[in-house]
């Protein structure tokens, strides 16, 4: 009874959205997580650089949470930068990262956990960089909210932090679900990333600008940006420059740095006590996140008409001669970038995306920058711990105390291992986002993240297959019912057309008996006729 959820768990919604609208009044921790080294400095110490343009760009047309987008050019044709060279609907558009001649439409290594290769446009720089004509809002006070939403479409915009959700679609849900508070997440949980850090360092007005042309698109009455603790000059920044801009209801926030405090759902729950309901995402509590990547270009997007064709990625790792950060175009190799930082030191042995807790490793470096690119780490040898064989469950209870998701790991691999499936589903599998504290800490060195990974996937594959087979029953139902429909009304289009034929015999029978009344009455109303014969008596 004294456990500090009970009392959220008796309320009402209604009730749960008032107290969001506290949000950041103080702030909260959420069960689990940990405590780790970050290694952010070794990246920060430089200014983020532009590199200068490789010889070829392999520009994916999937980079965005959602189906491939269909190529809009033809290979020997020549592009402009900034051009849109692919078109998804509902998605996020694609666009040329520079001006040249599209050489190539085919399959290429990609930066995807999957490490499937996927359909690229091969873009070989001119070197004139010359822009397509842009297209600026200028009167973004005053623009209706759909506009700004097509626009943000138009100009393949999708969140930055990792999901590459597209923006227009996640503002569209948030509006409609009567969005009071825009949360903007600047955490960067992961160690070593710091590509949001420099970006909220060097550029807080577009980020400024970007909040309130995303609280306008939503209808919010207010923003938090959401910092670590650790980042004082990030904070002095921020709230300098939304001092400068005369905005109101814009507030920069400092939380707990506690690995995963950056998710989505651990942010929500660090500045509101609140916890994202399961199955649910934070627009439930009228709260929408974005990154602070996502917000600066949607500022440039909406008042420069850019669309979103480079981010900042973080190039980092003990096994990078010298680690910094970059303004990296899409398309860009990461053996480009590395190179740029002087290359690989001897002892490197492994290349990530993304960070050492949530990212996967990449089996070459001619993958390029997407969307959702943060950081290219490189470790060593020392980095990696040796492999240590799987051993059988002490149930010690580790991975359930620093669960961020409140998850009980243990009993969730035993139950995808023994493949029971409707006790993981109750158990809230769903609910994992696979932020590696249960891997960490596992002293039987149990691979759970993996173990939940498949357990995703073979759940997915049981839905679509239960999908297709009740899409099959009620084909079956549907034609069995139409086959009993055509049956009946044969039946009844037969049963009219005896019954016509039965009527139509019998006034056949009328009219014939008619006729014969007819005539014997003539033959009695017939007088008999003297022929003046003699009578043969």
């Amino acid at each position: 009874a004294d456990h500090p959820g009970w009392g959220l768990i008796a309320m009402t919604m209604s009730q749960q959205i008032e107290l969001a609208k506290q949000a950041g009044e103080r702030t909260h921790h959420f069960h689990g997580g940990l405590r780790l080294r970050h290694h952010k400095k070794i990246s920060c110490r430089d200014p983020v650089q532009q590199p200068p343009l490789p010889k070829l760009l392999a520009v994916p047309l999937l980079q965005h949470a959602g189906d491939i987008a269909e190529p809009l050019v033809s290979v020997g044709e020549a592009v402009l930068k900034g051009q849109q060279i692919g078109q998804c609907q509902p998605c996020a558009a694609v666009h040329s990262p520079v001006s040249g001649i599209v050489v190539a439409i085919q399959e290429q290594p990609m930066s995807h956990p999957s490490g499937q290769p996927g359909p690229c446009v091969l873009i070989e720089p001119d070197g004139r960089e010359q822009w397509a004509a842009l297209e600026p809002f200028n009167d973004w006070l005053d623009a209706s909210p759909d506009r700004l939403m097509t626009h943000m479409q138009r100009c393949g915009l999708a969140g930055l932090g990792g999901a590459v959700f597209p923006t227009h679609t996640k503002v569209r849900d948030g509006r409609n679900r009567r969005t009071h508070t825009l949360i903007l997440n600047g955490v960067e949980c992961e160690p070593y990333i710091s590509c949001d850090e420099m970006l909220m360092r060097e550029q807080p007005d577009k980020i400024i600008l970007g909040a309130r042309i995303l609280r306008r698109a939503l209808g919010a009455k207010r923003v938090i940006i959401a910092i670590e603790d650790q980042m004082g000059a990030v904070q002095k920044a921020l709230t300098g420059c939304a001092e400068f801009a005369n905005s109101e209801n814009i507030s920069v926030i400092e939380v707990p740095t506690i690995y995963p405090e950056g998710g989505e759902r651990q942010l929500v729950q660090s500045l509101t006590g609140l916890e994202v309901p399961l199955g649910g995402r934070p627009s439930d509590l009228g709260m929408v996140c974005q990154n602070v990547a996502t917000a600066a270009a949607v500022a440039e997007a909406v008042t420069g008409g850019k669309p979103l064709i480079d981010r900042y990625v973080t190039v980092t790792g003990s096994g990078i001669s010298h680690p910094r950060n970059f303004r990296a175009l899409f398309g860009t190799p990461v053996s480009h970038l590395v190179e740029q930082c002087g290359g690989y030191t001897e002892d490197v042995a492994r290349l990530v995306i993304g960070g050492p807790m949530m990212g996967y490793p990449l089996s070459s470096d001619d993958a390029p920058v997407v969307k959702a690119s943060n950081c290219i780490l490189a470790l060593t040898h020392s980095d990696i711990a040796d492999p240590q064989p799987e051993m059988p469950c002490i149930r010690g209870g580790e991975c359930a105390r620093v669960c961020p998701a409140m998850l009980l790991p243990q009993q969730l691999q035993l139950f995808i291992r023994n493949e029971l499936w409707d006790p993981v589903q109750t158990h809230g599998l769903a609910a994992c986002i696979e932020c590696g504290c249960c891997d960490y800490v596992c002293p039987s060195h149990i691979p759970l993240v993996e173990w939940f990974r498949f357990g995703k996937g073979e759940l997915r594959k049981r839905t679509l297959e239960s999908e297709a087979a009740e899409l099959a029953r009620k084909r079956f139902e549907n034609r069995e019912a139409r086959l009993l429909r055509l049956k009946q009304e044969r039946a009844e289009k037969m049963a009219r057309r005896k019954q016509l034929l039965k009527d139509k015999a019998m006034q056949q029978d009328r009219i014939r008996a008619s006729i014969e009344r007819a005539e014997n009455k003539g033959r009695k109303k017939l007088p008999t006729q003297d022929t003046g014969a003699p009578d043969d008596t």
